[in-house]
C-alpha cells in the first residue's frame, strides 16, 4: 500500500428538508385546518480516527464526501425523514485543517475519536407551525437550510513516543530493528528508508514505547535536497527526539558539521519542533577505538555547544542500546505522568501542538512553491504570502 500523509477533501453536509403546505381534508370535517409537517434535518459529516488505517491514500481517489439530505414534510403533520450522517474514517494521528480559514478543526490522536466537520442543514417548517388565533389557514412555510460545505486538508502525523532524526546512513533503521520487532529496509547506500516506520520497544510487563523512524535529512533539505523535509512532521507528536550521529560517515564528512546541519534544517522546518527535548546519540562506535570515541564526544560537545548528555551506541551489535532504551523509558514515563496530572503541562503541550501544526503546513506549502518556481523559472513566494 502506498504511504500518503497529505490529502485535500471537500465535504458537504445534507440540506434540510422543506416544510409542507397542506390542509386537512376529510369527509364530514369542515375546515380541518393546516396539517403540513416539518422537513427532516440534513445529515452531518463526521471524521473518526481508525487504528486499522495508516495512510491517506484512499482520499486521493475519492476527494468528495456528501451526507444525505433531509426529506420534505408531508400532510397529516408527517415530519420528513432526517438525512443519515456520513462517517468518514481516517488514520489515528490525522490533523484536520480548514483550507479557507486555516483553522485547526481537530487533532485526532486517539482511536475512535470523532469530530463533526460539516453540520447538516436545519429542517424547514410546515404551515402547521404558523397557525394562530388570527391566522387559522396559514400558507407560509420555510425551506430547509443548506448544509455546511468545507475544503479540508488532512495531515497525517504518526503517533509515537520517540522520533529518530539524523543523516542518511546514520543507523536509524538499524537501531529500530535492534530494539523492536520492526523490520525496515537496511542497506549500505543512502535513502534506503523512503517512508516512516514505527516499532514498539518493550522493556517488560506494561513498560513499552513507540519509536518512529523517518527518511534521513541532508543539508539543504528545506530547499528540496534529498527527499526534502516534509517527513519531519511525523516527529511532531513525539515526547522527545533522538538525534543519531554517524561516528564515521562514509563520505568522510565531520560528524559535528552533519549534526549542526540537521539541527538547522529542523529549525527551518518548525521552530516549535526544534524546541522539543532532543538527545544526541553517537552511533557506530564499534568502528572507533575507545580513545577516538572520547575525542569525538568532546568535539561534538564543543562544536555544538551541547550541554546535555551524549550517549554512544552501536546499533549493529546492540552495544549501549539497552541502557539507551531504559533511559528513554524513564523519560517517557515522566512525560506521561506530568501530562496526566499537571494541567499547566498539558496546556503548554497543546499550545505547542497547535503551533507545530501551522508551522508544518506553512513550511510544506512554501516548499511546494519553491518546487513550482524551480520548474517554471518564476518566483511566486511573495504572492503566496500575500494570499495568506
Amino acid at each position: 500500500m502506498k504511504f500518503v500523509d497529505e490529502a485535500e477533501i471537500k465535504v458537504e453536509a445534507g440540506k434540510g428538508g422543506n416544510g409542507c403546505l397542506s390542509f386537512r381534508r376529510e369527509k364530514y370535517i369542515e375546515k380541518g385546518g393546516p396539517d403540513g409537517g416539518d422537513g427532516g434535518d440534513g445529515g452531518s459529516v463526521f471524521l473518526q480516527a481508525d487504528a486499522a488505517l495508516n495512510t491517506l491514500v484512499d482520499f486521493r481517489f475519492q476527494p468528495r464526501y456528501r451526507a444525505q439530505s433531509g426529506q420534505p414534510g408531508q400532510g397529516r403533520n408527517c415530519t420528513g425523514r432526517g438525512g443519515e450522517d456520513l462517517l468518514v474514517k481516517v488514520p489515528v494521528g490525522t490533523s484536520v485543517i480548514d483550507v479557507d480559514t486555516e483553522e485547526l478543526i481537530a487533532d485526532l490522536e486517539r482511536a475512535d475519536q470523532r469530530v463533526m466537520v460539516a453540520k447538516g442543514g436545519f429542517h424547514g417548517l410546515g404551515n402547521t407551525r404558523f397557525k394562530s388565533s388570527t391566522n387559522r389557514a396559514p400558507r407560509q412555510t420555510s425551506e430547509g437550510t443548506a448544509g455546511e460545505m468545507r475544503s479540508l486538508q488532512l495531515q497525517l502525523r504518526l503517533v509515537a513516543d520517540v522520533g529518530l532524526l539524523g543523516s542518511p546512513n546514520a543507523g536509524k533503521s538499524t537501531l529500530i530493528r535492534s530494539v523492536s520487532a520492526a523490520r525496515p529496509k537496511v542497506a549500505d547506500y543512502p535513502f534506503t528508508t523512503l517512508v516512516p516506520n514505527l516499532g514498539v520497544v518493550s522493556l517488560g510487563l506494561e513498560r513499552s514505547f513507540v519509536m518512529a523512524d523517518i527518511p534521513g535529512l541532508v543539508e539543504g533539505a528545506s530547499k528540496g535536497a534529498g527527499l526534502g523535509f516534509r517527513f519531519l512532521k511525523h516527529l511532531s507528536r513525539t515526547s522527545l527526539l533522538l538525534h543519531l550521529v554517524d561516528a564515521l560517515p562514509i563520505d568522510g564528512s565531520n560528524p559535528a558539521s552533519n549534526a549542526a546541519a540537521i539541527a538547522e534544517e529542523l529549525q527551518s522546518f518548525s521552530p516549535s519542533l526544534a524546541k522539543k527535548e532532543r538527545w544526541l546519540v553517537v552511533n557506530k562506535i564499534d568502528l572507533l577505538k575507545p580513545s577516538d570515541r572520547e575525542a569525538l564526544i568532546k568535539d561534538l560537545r564543543k562544536r555544538l555547544n551541547w550541554r546535555g548528555e551524549i550517549l554512544a551506541i552501536s546499533a549493529l551489535n546492540s552495544e549501549g542500546c539497552d541502557l539507551l532504551c531504559a533511559q528513554l523509558m524513564d523519560a517517557i514515563e515522566t512525560h506521561r505522568t506530568a501530562f496526566k496530572e499537571d494541567e499547566a503541562y498539558r496546556e503548554i503541550y497543546r499550545e505547542q501542538e497547535q503551533a507545530m501544526a501551522f508551522e508544518i503546513r506553512r513550511s510544506i506549502e512554501e516548499s511546494r512553491v519553491r518546487r513550482h518556481d524551480k520548474a517554471t523559472g518564476t518566483n511566486e513566494l511573495e504572492d503566496f504570502y500575500s494570499i495568506e
